[in-house]
């Protein structure tokens, strides 16, 4: 198991990389963020993080701050998801430590990918941390597309 300390502001936390979580800790911190949709449904949430081929999770004391989990070959391509902070702790750095955390564990795979929603602390956000917006690449454009269930996307 990977562990990193770190101390900024009030409190400390550890990031740490871990295979399972408590589901009743996981649902907290996705109804947390206001992802309820995924807090619903307890054994589907617990199957996307088992069937995740990494997961990180930061830890202050006991409790459950932040997670974020990645999906990848190992070689190609990985994708970065479920990138989430408590709002009690957000502004303190855990959620670039997640990221960060994910970023070193695939450093050597060439294309890393996130989708994400369009609001401008998000954009910038990821843009701190080395990731383009596909709409201002212009050397190498690209298109993300999607399909999510169960969502008219307009």
């Amino acid at each position: 198991m990977d562990t990193e300390s770190a101390s900024q502001g009030v409190g400390s936390y550890q990031v740490v990389s871990v295979k399972s979580i408590d589901a009743d800790s996981l649902c907290a911190l996705y109804d947390s963020v206001g992802w309820s949709v995924y807090a619903s449904d307890k054994e589907r949430l617990l199957a996307a993080i088992e069937g995740s081929d990494f997961v990180v999770i930061a830890q202050e004391t006991d409790a459950l701050i932040g997670l974020a989990r990645a999906i990848s070959d190992d070689a190609s391509v990985v994708y970065i998801q479920d990138i989430l902070v408590r709002p009690t702790h957000q502004g303190r750095g855990i959620g670039k430590a997640l990221v960060r955390a994910v970023l070193d564990r695939f450093k050597h795979v060439r294309q890393k990918v996130l989708l994400t929603d369009n609001r401008p602390e998000q954009l910038q956000f990821y843009g701190s941390l080395g990731f383009k917006n596909t709409r201002d690449l212009v050397r190498t454009p690209l298109n993300a597309f999607v399909i999510i269930e169960g969502t008219e996307l307009t």
